[in-house]
């Protein structure tokens, strides 16, 4: 029992450094490098370590993007906090399912995580937190409604992909450290 809190505990803070190491790396490229990545990070995360880990990655990443310089508002974060989250828990609730075809499931969970995170990201800022809370000049407004559209579903669906290269070799490694 104690090596899996500690198996628990070493690849939670792993994924943590990979997601801060990324997004200090790749800042200077932009959204749609760094944004498929940390989702990347994200979904190993909870489909290698499990939910809790999941979500522990995806509520502090956004701090630290914040942190990094490269995050928005204070204002927004726990909005990324939810769609954060709600990418990690579809993963979870589909991407896990133990059904003949592990592909097929792993891209409806791809397909139903992006759409989850988009949804709550663009419901949460573009609708709520931008016309009711952050009062912004308007260019300005419509900056932040633009990097919590679309791409937000883009950037979700890319590392959802990436996820799927890699999770068999992951998964692979893991099995083997554990004979």
């Amino acid at each position: 029992m104690k090596s899996k809190r500690v198996f628990w505990i070493t690849a939670t803070a792993v994924f943590i450094a990979l997601v801060i190491g990324t997004q200090a790396a790749t800042a200077s490229f932009g959204q749609f490098v760094t944004g498929p990545l940390v989702n990347l990070f994200l979904i190993v995360a909870v489909m290698t370590c499990g939910l809790a880990s999941g979500l522990t990655v995806a509520a502090i990443s956004p701090i630290f993007a914040k942190l990094l310089g490269i995050g928005p508002l204070w204002t927004i974060i726990p909005f990324m906090m939810a769609g954060n989250a709600a990418l990690v828990l579809a993963w979870h609730l589909i991407g896990k399912r133990k059904f003949a075809n592990t592909h097929i499931v792993r891209a409806v969970a791809l397909v139903s995580a992006a759409v989850c995170k988009f949804a709550v990201l663009y419901l949460g800022i573009v609708k709520l937190a931008v016309p009711l809370f952050l009062h912004l000049p308007a260019p300005q407004a419509a900056v932040v409604t633009n990097l919590f559209s679309l791409p937000q579903l883009f950037t979700a669906s890319i590392g959802g992909a990436l996820a799927m290269a890699v999770l068999p070799l992951v998964e692979k490694a893991l099995a083997s450290r554990n004979k």
